[in-house]
């Protein structure tokens, strides 16, 4: 029997409850992961979206989840100008990035801002996982001394180009290194360590808070479902931090969620 051709809709193309998984908006770049069973909506998806954020010039659809060391995912271009590279405003600061090369995460504004409120303007940071710069070019801007750690070398590049765009070239140094080096490339005693760690690297916590002085911070993000945090709030005890505070930073897949602990270092 032949396959019969599926009907095409208009208006919400498709997805009554909303498009699967939203989307991002990074500048004016929007990024969304159309599932394979609704490839033919393709453009009505991305005409959708252009249609309800008017900033909107190119659409990208993800093809590949974000499987390298990197945490970069594949793209297509599905509306608008063929391009990748955009710039990114947030806190009243610029991130120019390209998606091809480099991660970025516009959910985590909020997030960014709450942790950079914390920061005092004479302490030293330590950030690994900077990305082009949006945890760390932040609480430099707020006058911290700030050390950030990306392994990337484009994510470095464009972070060099983000330090000099928002004027913190005086308090951010950035470190091309891997996180799993950090106890060796650093002497330096960190007031406060800012660890957005990427899916599965839950060592880079005791990496990274070898070089926190006692009494110092760790703002460490990991990915759990909701039955382990209490669990996991005892295993960092255990391991000598105090948990001051825990949050969740939203959801990440069915059942997983991003959570932001506040630890002090004992």
């Amino acid at each position: 029997m032949p396959r019969q051709k599926r009907r095409k809709s208009s208006g919400n193309p498709c997805f009554p409850g909303g498009i699967p998984g939203g989307f991002d908006v990074i500048g004016d770049i929007a990024v969304v992961n159309i599932p394979a069973e609704y490839e033919d909506y393709c453009s009505e998806v991305a005409a959708y979206i252009a249609g309800k954020r008017k900033n909107v010039r190119t659409v990208l659809n993800r093809t590949a989840s974000a499987g390298s060391d990197f945490r970069v995912p594949g793209f297509e271009v599905i509306y608008g100008d063929p391009r990748t590279v955009t710039v990114h405003r947030e806190s009243g600061l610029s991130y120019m990035v390209d998606l091809k090369d480099s991660f970025f995460n516009p959910r985590l504004c909020t997030e960014r801002m709450r942790v950079a409120a914390m920061v005092n303007g004479n302490e030293i940071v330590l950030v690994p996982f900077a990305g082009v710069g949006p945890f760390a070019i932040l609480p430099a801007k707020r006058g911290a001394n700030v050390y950030a750690v990306e392994m990337n070398p484009a994510a470095c590049g464009w972070l060099r180009k983000n330090m000099e765009l928002n004027d913190a070239s005086g308090s951010l140094e950035i470190i091309r290194g891997d996180a799993h080096d950090i106890p060796d490339i650093f002497s330096t005693e960190f007031d406060r360590a800012i660890v957005p760690a990427p899916y599965g690297f839950e060592e880079s916590l005791i990496l990274s808070a070898s070089c926190v002085k006692k009494g110092g911070f760790i703002h460490f993000y990991t990915f759990k479902r909701p039955s382990e945090i209490d669990g996991l709030r005892e295993s960092y005890e255990r391991s000598g931090f105090e948990t001051v505070s825990v949050r969740r930073c939203g959801n990440v897949a069915k059942g997983v969620a991003r959570w932001a602990f506040d630890l002090r270092k004992i």
